[in-house]
């Protein structure tokens, strides 16, 4: 394969693939590049996953930190390990984009790997790794209805910006990216500081354009370094058969769609019928009661289970039939109803807040905790570093959906549903000036049957809200689906989708957001697109759901609780001078270390002075924030103070005024009397009483004891600590 080059003007900017020079033998591979940032992708299909009814695809995207010119920060390990929550997130957006377009009879491994090979610091690699996945898969010999390109949508002083630069989204309330072809959106993903429905249908629609652009260049490429497309052996297995697979005779598929036509309607729509379980187990009797019929009618055994296959696609087709052309769905609801909502707050005693959301038989427990500045999440990566001081956690063990299953560390999929409940809430809390604390979520899926990402937004809105936190607004999500039958070019948006509804011509819409604007959408889809007239249907039809659950969600609890948990840290802010920061951290981090081991506070100062004291005990607290002012506060003359003495001195002693800052008491300041030995009035350990009497220009600080003892009487001021007469030199005998 000889090199070979195409570029194209991509928002002012160059984009360019190479083909033919790195990863010769993956099934297709390209390098792409925007900027400086530069990525690898690779393609390869492999053999049959024998055994599977789904399609084995995966997608992994490697930050490489060599891209960024850095190595790892910790000492031990230098290599990268697992890949970051980030690189997980651009892996399953760049999967979502491309799934729908394999044909669904492939059942072969397919592995797209996106390497990112140098970072620029200004354009984003994930926008570049799905052009170079679209690319590589397109110009390989994996089947593919593609291609398909995507882009960024940001909004900075109210002016729509494709393609932003990091620095441009600093200042942009619109964070959006989008994946489609022809006119037709494949994919949403976009976080944004409430923003109106309309501002986000604009932004989908200026993307097409740009997007048509991109694909005009990949199919070039394709054109000139394309292979041949192999056609996979469908695979023989009962699972996996299909409705035109050679076993499907034409009297098996009649009779099996005679006796579906008659009878599944009558289970999908039984009124009776009130869970996805009980739909799924009067689903599944049916399917029973069709294989004793097709056995009446000579169907042989083998052939009966090569029906099974033609009853799911049956049943799946009669469901979408029935919302298209009579707008009638399974459980009985309109088009734009909700299932019936429930809310609670404050369900444990020790928790520092809770939020019980329920939306028909999906349920969701999200539970607050607040921690000090100092729990901040570090984070280290190669586009991302710093901290994080909000986080939101999705745990969806197997019994939410009644069966067994792993438990263990987060997958992809809840590390993603996680992330999308954590952008949703992200743009209404609080600064960290106005609320200190690290806040962490932890959303709990109890039941699912129909978007729990959406139901973790509200419950931890409302878990919030009951922990105190001081929240701006109520969150809410809902998942917007769609019924369509793409040969008659026919749509219908339904509002909350559950189980069934979920089908191959269906799409999974989730919108959440305030009841002033949108912070976060997902949209993926199992068609070859969604139109835009759809997406703004969705869009639409999904406001007036949104604002139902948050009234609904307002009848509980309208705004943060006034007082936090008494269980909940108390933390005390305050400023320091950034000058006195050494003092209070002191040598080795002597004194700071004194003050945390004798408090049992947790203590973060920041560059700027800030300091934040983080104490279970409102007393040990009072004690820690006491402490540290006395340490920077400046002393003045005339001041007076009471200390031990830690250091002694023939000349002298010097007492602990404030922690960490001592004074010097001269001899000569001991007493009134003349004081022969310092010891004979003071001994290390002492507390006593001083004042200031002076600070020098070196800041050194004189100290008086006598200053503040009552002067004796004109007698007893003649003797000597030894209690002999003093020696006057100027006295002078009479004679």
């Amino acid at each position: 394969m000889t090199k070979k080059s195409f570029e194209v003007d991509f928002a002012g900017k160059k984009l360019s693939i190479e083909t033919g020079v790195l990863a010769k033998q993956a099934g297709g591979s390209c390098t792409v590049r925007y900027g400086d940032t530069v990525v690898l992708a690779a393609a390869t299909m492999g053999g049959i996953r024998e055994g599977v009814n789904w399609f084995p695809l995966s997608v992994d995207y490697e930050e490489k930190l060599y891209a960024a010119g850095k190595i790892k920060g910790s000492r031990w390990i230098k290599r990268e390990g697992r890949p970051s929550d980030e690189a997980v997130l651009t892996s399953r957006l760049i999967d979502r984009c491309i799934r729908p377009l394999f044909p669904k009879e492939i059942k072969n491994e397919v592995q797209v790997i996106l390497t990112i090979l140098s970072y620029d610091n200004e354009n984003d690699s994930d926008i570049v790794s799905l052009i170079g996945a679209s690319t590589a898969i397109a110009m390989s010999n994996i089947p593919w209805d593609g291609p398909l390109a995507g882009l960024r949508v940001g909004r900075v002083d109210g002016e729509l910006v494709i393609n932003p630069t990091f620095e441009q989204r600093d200042n942009s309330d619109l964070n959006l990216i989008v994946a489609g072809m022809d006119d037709k959106v494949l994919m949403i993903e976009a976080d944004g500081q409430e923003v109106k429905e309309k501002v986000v249908y604009d932004a989908i629609e200026l993307s097409l354009k740009p997007i048509k652009k991109v694909i005009k260049l990949i199919n070039e490429v394709v054109k000139e370094a394309g292979k041949e497309k192999t056609i996979p052996e469908i695979p023989v297995s009962d699972e996996a058969e299909d409705v035109e697979a050679p076993e499907a005779t034409k009297e098996l598929i009649e009779k099996t769609q005679q006796w579906i036509e008659t009878n599944i309607p009558k289970v999908l729509f039984d009124k009776k019928l009130k869970t996805k379980s009980e739909r799924k187990d009067a689903l599944s009797k049916a399917k029973d009661e069709m294989l004793v019929y097709l056995e009446g009618e000579g169907i042989g055994k083998e052939r009966r289970k090569k029906a099974l296959p033609l009853f799911e696609d049956f049943a799946e087709k009669e469901v979408t039939r029935a919302i298209l052309e009579d707008d009638r769905r399974v459980d009985g609801r309109k088009l734009t109803e909700l299932r019936n909502l429930d809310v609670t707050v404050g369900l444990l005693p020790r928790t520092h807040g809770t939020g019980l959301f329920n939306r028909g038989e999906t349920q969701v427990l999200s539970i607050v905790t607040l921690g000090s500045p100092g729990d901040e999440q570090s984070l280290e990566g190669l586009e991302i570093s710093g901290t994080k001081r909000f986080m939101h956690h999705y745990n969806f063990p197997p019994y939410s959906v009644g069966e067994t299953g792993r438990i263990g560390s987060p997958g992809r999929r809840e590390i993603g549903h996680g992330a999308l409940a954590e952008k949703a809430i992200l743009p209404l809390m609080p600064d960290k000036e106005e609320f200190p604390y690290t806040v962490r979520v932890v959303s709990e899926v109890l039941g699912s049957n129909g978007s729990s990402s959406m139901a973790s937004a509200c419950g931890s809105s409302l878990a919030l809200f009951d922990a105190g936190v001081p929240l701006k607004k109520s969150v809410a999500g809902i998942a917007m689906g769609v019924a369509s039958d793409e040969s008659k070019g026919k749509f219908k948006v339904l509002t909350d989708l559950q189980d069934l509804e979920d089908g191959p011509g269906g799409m999974d819409f989730k919108i959440a957001g305030s009841k002033d604007g949108i912070t976060a959408i997902q949209l993926d889809t199992k068609t070859k697109g969604i139109p835009m007239d759809v997406v703004k249907k969705a869009l639409d039809q999904g406001l007036d759901a949104r604002l139902e659950i948050l009234k609904a969600m307002d009848k509980v609890i309208t705004a943060p609780r006034t007082d936090l948990s008494e269980y909940a840290p108390k933390i005390v802010s305050f400023k320091i001078n950034p000058d006195k920061i050494r003092e209070v951290i002191g040598p080795g981090g002597k004194i700071i270390n004194k003050i945390i081991e004798e408090t049992g506070v947790q203590i973060d100062i920041e560059d700027d002075g800030t300091v934040n004291v983080t104490a279970v005990s409102g007393s040990e607290g009072d004690k820690a924030v006491d402490w540290i002012k006395n340490i920077v506060r400046e002393v003045e003359v005339g001041e007076t103070f009471e200390g031990p003495v830690t250091r002694m001195f023939d000349f002298g002693a010097m007492v602990e005024i404030l922690p960490g800052q001592e004074g010097m008491v001269h001899i000569s300041e001991l007493a009134h009397h003349r004081v022969g030995q310092v010891s004979d009035v003071v001994k290390a350990g002492d507390t006593v009483k001083v004042k200031v009497i002076k600070i020098d220009e070196k800041g050194r600080i004189n100290l008086s004891m006598k200053e503040l003892l009552p002067k004796p009487s004109r007698g007893k001021d003649n003797y000597s600590s030894e209690g002999k007469k003093p020696y006057k030199p100027n006295s002078q005998k009479k004679f």
